[in-house]
Formats: C-alpha cells, structure tokens, sequence
C-alpha cells in the first residue's frame, strides 16, 4: 500500500517492535565507552593498578570475538528472536553483577559474561530491525545508524555522569535500561522465522580460508589492536574526573557518528576503498604517537583523541564494506568470522598495553598502537587487487559487486527503454507509474529495476530482502503495469552497502540497453542523503551516458544534473 502521493514515508514511523529494538541499540552501543569515564575512579577505588583495570576490556572483547563464531549457529537453531532476548538477558544479568561486586577480579569476571551477552545481541539487532520494519529497508537502516550515534555520543556523557556519583552507577545504568529493553521486546517484537538452513558452528573458521576475508580480518585486528589501546590508556594521562572525562569522549564519539555515517560513504565514492583506509590508517598512526609523544601534556592527549574520532567513525564503515566485498561467503557467516578477529585484536591490545606500561612508561603502549597502525597497511595492500576488482570489475567478482537479475518477459531488442530505479518504499509504486507515463509520452519501453541493498553497518551486514521478496516487488509492478496497458520488464540491482558502486553499475546497464532515459524517485532517507556526494543518485547521474530524470507523482520530471543535485541537497520537504 502506498503512502499518499507527494509524501515521503517517514523512516520514524515504524512499529513498537522496531523501537524496542532500537531503543536496546542505543544502550548497547554505549557499552564500551560508558565505562572510560570511570577507569581512573576505578583503579583507586579498588585500589588497582591501570593494567588490571584493562581487563575490563580484554575479558569482555575476548569472549565477545569467540562467541561471534557460534552467534549464528545458535540464531539459525533457536530463531533471531530467541537470541535477542537470551542476549539482552545475559546483558542486564552481569551489567548489575559488575556493579554489585567489590573487587576488580569480580567486575573483570562479570565483564567476560557482559560479552557473550553482547555478541548474541549485535549479531542478531541489525536483521531483527530490518525484517520488522515498515516502509522497506531504508527507514530501518536510517534507525540504525541513529542508534549507533546516539549510542556513542550518549554513552561516554551518561557514564560520565553516573560515574561522578559513584564508579557502579554506570554498571547499574546499563542493567536498568537493558531491562526495559528487554521486557519491551519481549512484549512488542513478534517471532521471526528461522532459517531454512541451519548455520554449521565452523562457518566462519572455515571462511577464513578465502585469502581476501583472511586479509580484511587480519587488518581488523591490527587496527582494532591500536584502537582499543587508545580507548584503555588514554584517560589516565588526561587527569579529569569522571564527568570531565565523559565530556571529551562524548566529543570523541560524536566525530565517530558523523564520519562514519555522513563522510565515510562521500570518502568512499570519490577515492575509492582501498586508497581511503591507507590515508585513514596513517592518519591513526600519526594521531597515536602524537599520544605517545605527549603523554605527559593532558591537553595533547586530549586533543588527540577527540580528533582520532573522525578516522575511526570512517574506518569503522569502509573495513566492514571492504570484508563484505572481497568475501565469498554468505553475510552473516563473513561478518562473523570478521568480528572474531576484529574483536581478538580489541581483547588482547589492554592486556599487552598493561604488561608494557607496567615495565616501561605509559607512552610505549601508544607507540605500540601506532606500529599496529602502520603495519595495517600494508597487510591491506596485500589484498589491494582482490578488493579493487571486487569494486570495480562485476565480471570477476560477481558474489559481492552490484548485479542484475531479469525477472518477467526479456526486454525486446532494439528498444530503447526508459529505466526506472526503484526501492522497497511506500512510495514505490507511485514512482514506477509516475515513469510509466514518461515512457508513454515518449513511446518507449519501461524497464523496472528494483535497487535491493544489503545494509553494512559498523561490523554487521543484513540481507533486506530475501531473492522471492525482491522478485515479488518486481513482478506486482509488471502486473499493475500489464493492466494499464504498459510494456514493462524488470531487474533486480543487488548491491552490498557501497550505494554508489550500484549507481554505476546501473548507468552501465542503461548504456548497455540504449536507455534513453533514466528515472529515479524522492528516497525516503530525505534529500541531504538522497542527493549528497557518494550517494546512488549521486553516482548514477555522474555515471549515465543518457539523461537521468527525477520523478514525483504530482510534478514535472526534473532534469538531474552535478548543479541540480547541489540544488536538491539545499532543499527541505
């Protein structure tokens, strides 16, 4: 059913089961930077020594990274509800035993479980949201994205906050707030349905075979090795209290949202994957012994690691695309075995960067983690061939760059068409129409392409629709169509996060075709994001070779151009 013409569905308007979900993102997310406010408090509290409080850490990585090899074993047995909720359980169960218990050995101890809660949660939210979702995909991955920005920005700021009042609030702010998530979703969010086929619990080692996952995962760990580094050490060095130090990482975490979210995917599209994360890569090595450097200057160190935000937030989002691109396997069993290394490398940097601290000085650990840093590079160098043919040359590597599907009646040759681009949104049977009656105008064909996207986010990836749901979508456009009288075929444009890869790869299709012209419809996801650099509008109307047109159901077709797409961005509906 379509929303009423004109009117772009709103991404917010989506069932109670979405927002318990969504609402149990944000509080996840926090997790990791909720507790750097009260390291300091922490160790002289509990009377430890820094290295024993990054325990914290390790205990809780660790035991995340080995339970991501068996997350979707247990999903596709007990179903991605069950796992959700068995998740967010195990979550509030060791939250509240952390802030209960009176020894760093006891929270090190709660810690381990708080992470095997957390991996059956993140491995599972990302589909739970996107199958529960109303409107298609996009408003689910829009709430998403906004729970992971909330989730890092708010988690530093309410630790810091709690954490002036005593180092277990944070612990027990998690808990409370973990349960009302949980009894939210167990109250709105409906049964799923399992797997056809059940997930071998040796999936993602075995997947670590292919060459290209195994480069990606191993880059992963020297990065995540840096970072985490970064994360343990840093507040010492900064001599603030609790609520000071929640200050700073608020402003950390807020350059990570906005690079990860705004400016990773405009990065992307105009220099490419690869050529992004040696410059980002760098830039941590250099932001880290800056660190190292000024270790003994609060206000370097300070400003040092509100800065290494904006190149986290982007290598967050590029290396996750980057493993799902060069990766033969299935999604969920690639990022598994991606989060298994990633999260190793986060687990085992604290622990090292204690044992060195406590024999040297607090600024080798930061020498270490810039060395981490370097070496990443050319480790992805290795694999520069396999991803930038992944990117670039459909033919090689088509599992994972952008492909068609015909679906219905072959196209008769000959004809050139008008190509409509359409999602799975409200609006999408306005949009195909509203081309349909262009084609008409013009006496051509209409040829139907419904754009299916796996959504990337952070380390996880979900399908947005299954292959007989896409083909469905198609094939009740060509009905309608065949009963107005329309000659119409269809394809199906899947694509693995990289929007504006699909982009290309339909103007390519449309030249291939002899397109006269190709259409598009407003995205949900508004006009900043619809329009911006990097975006499939974006890369389309930079890549066609015919004229690219957008389409509201009430108006004019208007002419996209580099000029009209800076227009557009401008504008507000």
């Amino acid at each position: 059913m379509s929303a009423p013409r004109g009117q772009a569905a709103s991404p917010f308007r989506q069932p109670k089961a979405v927002w318990a979900v969504a609402f149990a993102c944000v509080i996840s997310f926090m997790g990791i930077g909720l507790v750097d406010p009260i390291l300091p408090a922490l160790a002289e509290s509990l009377d430890a020594t820094p290295s024993q409080v990054s325990l914290l850490f390790s205990s809780y990585l660790i035991v995340t990274a080995v339970a991501m090899l068996f997350v979707g074993w247990v999903s596709s047995r007990i179903g991605a509800k069950r796992t959700l909720v068995t998740g967010l359980a195990v979550i509030v169960v060791f939250a509240a035993l952390a802030g209960a218990t009176g020894s760093i050995n006891g929270i090190v101890g709660f810690r381990a479980g708080w992470g095997l809660g957390n991996a059956l949660f993140i491995a599972t939210s990302l589909a739970v949201i996107v199958a529960s979702a109303s409107g298609g995909f996009s408003g689910a991955i829009i709430l998403y994205e906004t729970a992971l920005g909330l989730g890092i920005a708010v988690g530093p700021l309410l630790g810091g906050e709690l954490g002036g009042i005593s180092w277990r609030g944070p612990f027990f702010g998690v808990a409370a707030l973990m349960a009302v998530a949980l009894i939210a979703t167990l109250a709105f969010v409906p049964d799923l349905p399992r797997p056809k086929r059940v997930t071998s619990p040796l999936a993602p080692l075995k997947a670590l075979r292919h060459r290209g996952l195994l480069t990606m995962g191993i880059m992963a760990l020297l990065y995540n090795w840096g970072f985490f580094t970064m994360l343990g050490y840093a507040p010492y060095p900064m001599e603030l209290d609790a609520h000071e130090l929640g200050l700073v990482f608020t402003g950390w975490g807020l350059l990570v949202a906005a690079f990860s979210v705004f400016f990773a995917p405009r990065l992307q599209a105009r220099y490419g994957t690869a050529p992004v994360l040696y410059a980002n890569l760098l830039g941590l090595a250099v932001v880290m012994a800056v660190i190292a450097a000024g270790v003994t200057d609060p206000t370097t160190v300070i400003v040092a690691v509100v800065v290494s935000g904006a190149f986290i937030g982007v290598n967050n989002t590029l290396t996750t695309q980057a493993v799902m691109l060069v990766s033969p396997v299935e999604r969920p069993v690639a990022s598994s075995a991606y989060g298994f290394l990633r999260f190793i490398g986060g687990g085992l940097a604290p622990y090292v960067a204690g044992k060195l601290a406590d024999a040297t000085d607090l600024s080798v650990p930061f020498y270490l983690g810039a060395a981490t840093f370097l070496l990443a590079i050319p480790v992805l160098a290795s694999g520069h061939r396999l991803l930038g043919r992944a990117e670039t040359d459909p033919g090689e590597a088509a599992p994972v760059s952008p492909t068609l599907t015909p679906v219905g009646t072959p196209a008769a040759t000959g004809a050139s068409p008008v190509v409509v681009a359409v999602g799975s949104h409200h609006e999408a049977a306005a949009v195909v129409d509203a081309a349909a009656r262009l084609a008409r105008d013009i006496s051509s064909p209409l040829e139907v392409v419904h754009v299916r996207q796996t959504a990337v986010v952070e380390e996880q990836a979900a399908d947005t629709e299954t292959d007989a749901e896409a083909e469905a979508s198609v094939t009740a456009h060509l009905d309608r169509l065949g009963g107005l009288g329309v000659a119409a075929t269809g394809q199906i444009l899947t694509g693995v996060g990289d929007h504006a890869a699909a982009g290309r790869a339909l103007a390519r299709h449309a030249a291939e075709v002899g397109a006269r012209t190709i259409a598009v419809g407003r995205s949900p996801r508004g006009p900043l994001t619809q329009f911006a650099d990097g975006s499939f509008t974006s890369a389309l109307t930079h890549a066609a070779t015919c004229t690219v047109v957008l389409v509201d159901p009430d108006e004019e077709p208007r002419p996209l151009t580099v000029r009209s797409l800076t227009e557009l961005r401008a504008e507000t509906r």
